[in-house]
């Protein structure tokens, strides 16, 4: 156990500034959602909201939707986002869209913490922090490291196609970078049982406080 701490010490104390980059990337997306909600104008503003008042007010009387579909859903949707990445990281030209679907998730969080914040003040604080917070505790941290992974396995392509060393196997990294990979699903899983599970009741109790 110390050993593969150590590694993975050394693994992140290496790669320290790919993961300060992909980490900033995250947040500049978030403040930059948090900032499209300041700049709608009003009537958009209630607009949106209108429709999003109108759900939560269903949301009491409705009956609980399949756990197990929310689970399956929300785990392929992950897994189908984190094998996007892992593609991309195979390729030298898919960094650039690594770095946009970084900034878009960043940006759909920011967004709607931000938006419901903006309209409903700290009862909007509040059913983000059952909705939204949860999951996204796990979740934004494991594309984090699928994008850090995905660049550190681009680059490495990149220096040896530079160094013309290209004919170096290629093979113990990319099992590397697989393992990694599959590590990460099991996180997914945890988010998406979360999701499923937890974050539904969360938010039902919490509209039911807003709206009794």
């Amino acid at each position: 156990m110390h050993v593969k701490g150590s590694v993975a010490s050394q693994h992140v104390r290496e790669y320290a500034s790919i993961y300060v980059f992909v980490s900033l990337l995250f947040m500049i997306g978030i403040i930059f959602g948090a900032v499209i909600v300041n700049s709608m104008n009003f009537i958009q503003k209630e607009d949106l909201f209108f429709y999003l008042d109108r759900f939560f007010k269903q949301i009491p009387g409705e009956p609980n939707i399949s756990s197990q579909d929310l689970l399956k859903s929300s785990f392929f949707y992950h897994v189908k986002y984190l094998l996007f990445i892992f593609i991309l990281g195979l390729s030298i030209i898919g960094m650039p869209i690594i770095w946009i679907l970084l900034f878009m998730k960043g940006v759909v969080v920011g967004f709607s913490v931000g938006f419901l914040v903006n309209q409903m003040g700290w009862y909007g604080l509040l059913t983000a922090a059952a909705s939204i917070a949860p999951q996204n505790l796990i979740i934004i941290p494991v594309y984090i490291v699928a994008g850090s992974l995905a660049m550190i396995f681009s680059f490495g392509l990149i220096q040896k196609l530079v160094a013309k060393k290209i004919h170096q196997p290629i093979f113990p990294p990319f099992i590397r970078y697989s393992m990694f990979f599959l590590i990460l699903l099991v996180f997914v899983g945890v988010a998406a049982l979360i999701e499923s599970f937890i974050s539904p009741i969360a938010l039902k109790s919490v509209i039911e406080m807003i709206y009794k």
